[in-house]
């Protein structure tokens, strides 16, 4: 039941736009999602499973996105420039995305603990894999590093740790445009010339190592 779970899923980051995850009742999750509670049960098992399969599902979406920009025939030090734009306007918006990349939660946001050691199995493979908890921000940070391939590996993991300075003390007002690539604006020409001058300098070295 792929539908329902998205469509659940759907209804409870909508939710998080209005009301604190303590707030979030899963009945009025089923309700907006047109579908009953007990499937919502079924798939999930509890609220908890619910919020890991929600933090599991960005996390996912977000390195997706990595991956299809990393796809775009460019330059690779233009294709890491516009990764990291995009981090950051994404980042602007999406305030789960925010805090697996950061670490900082707050009390408006489900912050998922693994399922407990013992615990019998999911029967949806989907939320077996959900309840193996969220990465963490380093291994979120490599995951990304990842994305790129070994050679571009550095760079990338560059690029994403020049982005996340900008998500926790942006230097100037976000906009957030970041529903297609042509209405990505870059959040400071300072960040782009940084990051392509350090990723020539990489391509250029006899040894192909960040200074």
């Amino acid at each position: 039941m792929a539908s329902a779970r998205e469509a659940l899923l759907d209804a409870a980051l909508a939710a998080l736009a209005h009301r604190p995850w303590s707030a979030v009742r899963m009945a009025d999750l089923a309700t907006a999602a047109r579908v009953s509670r007990q499937t919502l049960y079924n798939e999930f098992g509890s609220k908890e499973g619910l919020a890991r399969a929600l933090v599991r599902r960005e996390a996912d979406a977000y390195l997706q996105g990595v991956r299809d920009l990393l796809a775009v025939p460019a330059p690779p030090e233009r294709n890491l420039v516009a990764v990291a734009e995009w981090i950051v306007t994404r980042a602007a918006v999406r305030p789960v995305l925010r805090a697996l990349l950061t670490g900082a939660w707050n009390e408006r946001l489900p912050q998922p603990r693994p399922a407990r050691p013992g615990a019998r199995p999911a029967p949806v493979p989907a939320q077996r894999r959900a309840d193996a908890g969220p990465p963490a921000p380093g291994e979120l940070v490599a995951e990304t590093a990842a994305c790129a391939g070994e050679e571009w590996a550095a760079g990338c993991e560059l690029a994403v740790r020049i982005a996340l300075s900008h998500v926790v003390a942006p230097v100037l007002p976000v906009t957030p445009q970041c529903a297609d690539p042509e209405s990505w604006s870059p959040m400071t020409p300072t960040m782009t010339r940084v990051i392509e001058t350090i990723l020539s300098v990489e391509t250029t070295s006899p040894r192909k190592t960040i200074p």
